[in-house]
């Protein structure tokens, strides 16, 4: 267990250059189960998920080169084993396995898949997409002799589900098109490196065409992570800063930015800079929804913001429940009420406390919490937050965040 120990109240100040995508990097290193040959993988982040991640490549007979983010990754003779659930069960990405492995080894093992524990997150519409391509299940084995191609359709966008599709269908027999697919820009990242292996695929609104081809080794560099990012710039009114993140894509933020600005909060949008500045002087009203809509990785977050301004109301649409974290933020004085998929915060006194990271955006939103409540408070757990933040510590330091203590 790891704690922190932050002098809070302090604005932050500064610039942040994001780290590579966790949501995107961990498919496309899964994705490359699927090809035969050596890989390299750019800007990949040293995070918690990824190092999980190249242990199961590992077991799988994978080799592993990895050096200030630049991973070669040699897949030609990895044979299938079963990964050990202390594994499987440590990171959601883990899902992956299944058309990874279906594509390359023609079965799997279901296992628990792990992840940050704010809900239920089943794994039905992966499996009946592998069905719909060849694949059979037969108590926790899913196996297939070969996979044909088809027509996938998901009745409502998911991100994993339409990540293993991509998958299986680049590897697959024939064409296939996957409709009512997530468009999310890390779906779009795993689609590039399959194409890079050899594969054809297309986008088109909500539908994916997808052309297998005999997958070699790809090459791609990781796209910059948003929710990293979205979570800086919000560092930035909670403690009363000003704070820039150099984002070449400042259209993937839309709804994060147009959010902010309608509560008032300054923005600007200088090439690939975006800052933020200044503070809410409106309510805020935000429903999570698939991208293009608010991502609801961006939705806790957003709690501090509110109990330290103008309050707001999260509607959260993507996931049964993902509110846990506030009782968390309760300890520093924050104060909500939640009412099934919905939660209004309201403005508060914030106090320093201690308290531990539930989850990952979770403790990223006691973390901000702590920051912006002046005096001393000690977050625990937080390996949580380093599963999806690189050099997270020193980022804030050289924004000026006063950590006084870190301790393994």
């Amino acid at each position: 267990m790891s704690n922190v120990v932050i002098n809070g109240g302090m604005p932050l100040k500064g610039r942040v250059l994001p780290s590579g995508s966790k949501n995107a990097a961990l498919p496309i290193l899964f994705a490359a189960i699927a090809t035969k040959g050596k890989s390299k993988i750019y800007n990949v982040p040293d995070i918690g998920d990824v190092k999980i991640a190249l242990e199961i490549l590992r077991i799988l007979g994978a080799g592993i080169d990895y050096s200030s983010e630049v991973l070669i990754l040699d897949t030609e003779k990895m044979q299938y084993a079963e990964i050990p659930r202390v594994l499987t069960s440590s990171i959601r990405a883990s899902s992956y396995l299944i058309g990874a492995c279906l594509a390359r080894f023609g079965r799997f093992h279901l296992s628990d898949f792990g992840g940050c524990n704010f809900c239920n997150r089943p794994i039905d519409m992966h499996l009946s997409a592998a069905e719909v391509i060849g694949a059979r299940i037969i108590d926790n084995e899913i196996t297939a002799d070969r996979l044909s191609g088809g027509h996938i359709v998901f009745n409502i966008p998911s991100v994993g589900a339409t990540v293993n599709a991509l998958i299986m269908s680049a590897s697959a027999e024939s064409d296939t098109v996957i409709e009512g697919a997530a468009i999310e820009p890390h779906v779009r990242a795993v689609a590039k490196f399959l194409t890079s292996a050899g594969a054809h695929i297309e986008f088109c609104g909500n539908k994916i065409y997808v052309t297998p081809g005999g997958l070699s080794g790809g090459e791609i560099t990781v796209i910059p992570d948003m929710i990293e990012a979205g979570t800086y710039l919000l560092a930035a009114p909670v403690t009363g800063g000003r704070i820039s993140v150099e984002y070449p894509y400042p259209e993937e933020l839309e709804s994060f930015l147009d959010m902010l600005s309608a509560s008032n909060t300054g923005v600007s949008v200088v090439g690939n800079e975006i800052t933020v500045y200044g503070f809410p002087t409106h309510s805020i009203d935000i429903t999570t929804a698939p991208y293009p809509g608010y991502p609801t990785d961006l939705q806790p977050q957003l709690a501090p913001l509110m109990a330290r301004y103008c309050g707001g109301i999260i509607h959260e649409r993507v996931w049964e429940k993902r509110f846990s974290y506030l009782a968390s933020l309760a300890e520093f004085g924050v104060k909500y009420r939640i009412n099934f998929s919905d939660a209004m915060v309201f403005p508060s006194v914030l106090s320093p406390a201690e308290t531990a990271a539930t989850d990952l955006r979770g403790g990223a939103s006691a973390l901000l919490t702590a920051l912006a409540a002046p005096g001393q408070s000690k977050i625990e757990n937080t390996e949580i937050i380093e599963r999806g933040y690189s050099d997270i510590w020193n980022k804030l330091s050289d924004l000026g965040a006063r950590i006084i203590d870190f301790n393994v």
